[in-house]
């Protein structure tokens, strides 16, 4: 296997409904709901997808939002400026969890 992930497995996605069909288009039926313009477009909403798929880093996501990106109309300096925010706001967490090390620290200096 050269890669983890087959991106034929997006195609594939709906499969995941065997076993529970009912749970599956409960699913969809919201995900795609969730797409839907409604007080941000569809080209926002694909931004924000986007960036949130770098965040949680699935490849599967990454592939399905750059895809909705472009045919909403957003350009790929526009994707990677969503994706820095996303760099951005990641690597902030994870400095802010850095006190949670120095209160650990500070309780075994004292």
């Amino acid at each position: 296997m050269a890669d983890y992930y087959d991106s034929d497995d997006l195609a594939r996605f709906a499969e995941m409904g065997r076993e529970r069909p009912d749970l599956m288009q409960k699913f969809f039926d919201y995900y795609l709901a969730t797409l839907e313009p409604g007080e941000l477009s569809k080209r926002e909403k694909a931004l924000i997808g986007l960036a949130v798929a770098h965040a949680l880093q699935c490849p599967y996501c990454i592939d399905s939002f750059a895809q909705s990106c472009l045919e909403s109309g957003s350009n790929t300096a526009q994707m990677t400026e969503a994706i820095h925010v996303a760099a951005s706001v990641r690597g902030g967490a994870a400095l802010i969890h850095g006190l949670q090390a120095l209160h650990s620290v500070d309780k075994v200096s004292m």
